[in-house]
């Protein structure tokens, strides 16, 4: 049974959350990973700008420095995205990083866009017991790390269920060709009778796999479209939708074999925030409001029962009002608020993947952190 050590939000002078954060990684065991020396990558989300719900840069500056306390040569990474944005290439990408507080100087350690300058920087990873891939291309900056260490930010997720850990780890590392790979079967369609014409699908559609038809309605071209939801979030009306009944479980199945992939060959931690819980994910330019409360932060060896333990906790929390859930305040209490955001879509089979393919447990006991350690 796997460890899960949990943290909340409730300071004291002289024991704010950075310092309850440093705690928290310690108890999960960071003076265990070979850091001396090594090149440790910090995996984050660096968010899109306009998105204001992404993780603090804060949080991994205090990882940082923890880090090269310890003699490790940390560094903040992530992968360039598939869809159209401004984290699309590295230029934009690092700039994108910078105006969202991710550089130099508030880190402490550099930040590296994860696989090149076009997305095209990757390592092919074996997969053992892959039933979706026998080799993932993960980027090359978390391939050629000595250690990883995952930042997540708990979110909901549009075509996963939710964001956590497995998927930062698989989604996050995988390069653009990855990426492209890992959302290959979750195309959408268009539903005429909601679709007003407005073209967002279009301008939004990094690939032209959308164009407006002579009756003004979006028509998508299964043979150029990669599946990476982009005009799903831009459509205001609903009229671009998932088949999530061909494609949900595959999804989930093949970012948890790329996570798989990710920590291959090297010792890895993982923390997740259970903070400004919002029903999407942070690669939108916009966030709603969060679904529940801010519930505190976790940490473990395990990222399985990590993920496993952020969805028991937050399914145990009351759903706020004025949030995409709607009027449950209170009764939300006991149920999964991204299931209520997004019924058809099911994080489950992701996790169970992840636990076939020896990635880690579901099956975890939770260690309450009453304060800080001695760091």
């Amino acid at each position: 049974m796997s460890r899960v050590f949990f943290t909340n939000l409730r300071t004291r002078p002289n024991q704010g959350l950075l310092q309850k954060l440093e705690a928290l990684v310690l108890a999960a065991g960071l003076d265990d990973l070979p850091l001396k020396g090594s090149l440790v990558a910090l995996k984050v989300h660096f968010g899109e700008p306009g998105n204001l719900a992404f993780l603090r840069p804060n949080y991994v500056a205090a990882v940082a420095r923890l880090v090269k306390e310890r003699g490790g040569l940390p560094f903040a990474t992530d992968a360039n995205t598939l869809y159209r944005g401004r984290r699309s290439q590295a230029a934009d990408h690092l700039a994108a990083a910078a105006e969202n507080g991710f550089s130099l100087l508030p880190l402490g350690c550099p930040v590296v866009i994860a696989d090149g300058l076009r997305g095209q920087d990757y390592r092919e990873i074996p997969v053992p017991g892959g039933v979706h891939c026998r080799s993932a291309r993960i980027a090359s900056a978390v391939a050629e790390a000595d250690v990883l260490i995952s930042l997540s930010h708990v979110k909901g997720h549009e075509q996963t269920g939710f964001g956590g850990v497995l998927k930062n780890l698989g989604m996050g590392c995988g390069s653009r060709e990855g990426k492209l790979f890992m959302h290959s079967d979750s195309k959408p369609v268009i539903r005429d009778k909601h679709c007003v014409g407005c073209g967002a699908c279009v301008a939004h559609c990094a690939h032209g796999a959308v164009t407006l038809g002579p009756d003004r309605i979006a028509r998508i071209d299964e043979e150029r479209c990669v599946g990476c939801g982009q005009c799903i979030v831009s459509c205001a009306f609903g009229a671009a939708q998932v088949v999530w009944e061909h494609s949900g479980a595959a999804l989930g199945e093949r970012i948890a074999e790329y996570a798989v992939a990710a920590v291959s060959g090297k010792p890895h931690l993982h923390a997740a925030f259970l903070l400004d819980i919002s029903p999407n994910c942070d690669c939108w330019p916009f966030n709603d409001a969060p679904v529940t409360p801010n519930l505190g932060m976790m940490a473990s060896r395990d990222p399985v029962a990590l993920d496993q333990a952020c969805m028991e906790r937050i399914a145990q929390a009351p759903c706020l009002a004025d949030s995409a859930v709607g009027s449950l305040p209170g009764e939300g209490r006991g149920m999964d608020p991204f299931h209520l955001v997004h019924p058809e879509v099911d994080w489950r089979p992701c996790l169970a993947h992840a636990e076939r393919l020896g990635l880690g447990s579901r099956m975890h006991e939770t260690v309450v952190l009453d304060g800080p350690a001695k760091v």
